[in-house]
């Protein structure tokens, strides 16, 4: 049974949250979708699970939509609750569309960061952004963990090495780690944790390496309840003999699924076959891990750092939204994959970011329409 979410619905749910997390809640400005299905919900009436059921499931998620974080509509907290165990959805539940790409390299204000978060998750229903490039001012990490917070969004952290080849990914690293044990929602908005972009494919690190730092970072941030994982192609670890190593230590795998680089690329309305083979390999490799699309998306131009590997392979808007209509339509098969299927992000959220690949222009106008489906 479906009721809209009035007063009677509202106060039950924020009722059921006050139980579970111990937490005050500011009521006045909860945070509801406001895409067209938000005022409806689920019916809450769901019997509340026994201590023994809610350690046992620990990071999957004590509770289902929209009782979890960051579920679409779920009641914005006044303030945290005491730690994070049970406070994340069911990986399960996250497939479909989840979130966007987002480059920050430009360094965005708290202030931008909080407006572009604000249209990310009401605009858009995302339940998460995944970070992309690099920022190095000092407390830029703490700014991001605000945004999100305030407007109930988890976060792909980066760890980010960058393209020539230095060992400032250290550097970063440290400060990011460091970020996320001083502030104390960071754990709350930070979902996980990745090492990229696409650390083997530009060869960053043997795969040895790179599985040890994802092993070493697993230890140093197990008592905040943040797994790990790296942002890299199929292709990636194919050309490092499967790097079956750096699969096994991580916790979640992040694909970047870019089918107009194959070189058997044409139009995106004919890329399945070419999704369909790079998630087969990941899934024969992959050992039943929960997978996202991370760095997903089709360029609507080319740069010089974007070309094709395919003469038929076209780069135009029509083809940059074809592309996320075809996720659209295989969403009942990406939602099959074992694992909990697959949750896919669009990359990236605006032209001012990476020529080409935005849902918005460098001028924040729409290219296309754009509200993809985030179940099925």
């Amino acid at each position: 049974m479906r009721f809209p979410l009035d007063a009677l619905g509202t106060s039950l749910v924020l009722c059921v949250l006050d139980l579970v997390y111990g937490a005050p809640l500011n009521v006045t400005d909860r945070a509801l979708s406001l895409r067209d299905d938000s005022s409806e919900i689920s019916s809450p009436s769901i019997p509340i699970p026994s201590k023994r059921d809610l350690e046992e499931r620990q990071d999957s998620g004590g509770f289902p939509a929209p009782f979890c974080y960051p579920a679409i509509g779920f009641p914005k907290l006044f303030v945290p609750p005491l730690d994070n165990t049970n406070w994340w959805c069911d990986p399960a539940t996250e497939y479909a569309f989840v979130g966007f790409s987002y480059e920050v390299t430009a360094c965005q204000s708290r202030e931008r960061l909080i407006e572009e978060f604000r249209d990310i998750r009401y605009h858009f229903n995302s339940r998460y952004v995944r970070l992309y490039g690099a920022c190095d001012r000092d407390g830029f990490y703490d700014d991001i963990v605000a945004a999100a917070w305030e407007n109930s969004l988890g976060v792909h952290a980066l760890v980010w090495f960058g393209f020539d080849g230095s060992d400032i990914w250290i550097s970063r690293r440290d400060t990011l780690f460091a970020s996320l044990h001083s502030n104390p929602l960071a754990k709350f908005v930070t979902r996980g944790v990745q090492f990229g972009s696409e650390p083997l494919y530009d060869d960053v690190l043997p795969h040895d390496q790179l599985a040890e730092q994802v092993i070493l970072a697993k230890q140093n941030l197990s008592s905040l309840n943040i797994p790990v994982t790296v942002s890299e192609l199929a292709y990636g670890y194919q050309e490092r003999g499967g790097a079956q190593d750096v699969l096994d230590a991580v916790d979640f795998i992040n694909i970047h699924m870019l089918p107009f680089f194959s070189q058997n690329a044409s139009t995106a309305k004919n890329a399945w076959p070419l999704v369909q083979n790079d998630l087969d390999w990941f899934i024969q490799h992959g050992n039943g891990k929960k997978m996202y699309f991370d760095e997903n998306g089709w360029p609507s131009v080319t740069s010089p750092g974007v070309q094709p590997n395919s003469p038929y392979a076209v780069s135009d808007v029509k083809n940059e939204h074809d592309y996320y209509v075809l996720l659209d339509q295989h969403c009942e098969d990406l939602k099959a994959v074992e694992g909990g299927g697959i949750g896919w992000f669009a990359h990236i959220y605006s032209d001012y970011m990476e020529p080409g690949y935005g849902i918005y222009s460098d001028s924040m106008r729409m290219k296309f329409p754009f509200s993809p489906r985030t179940q099925c």
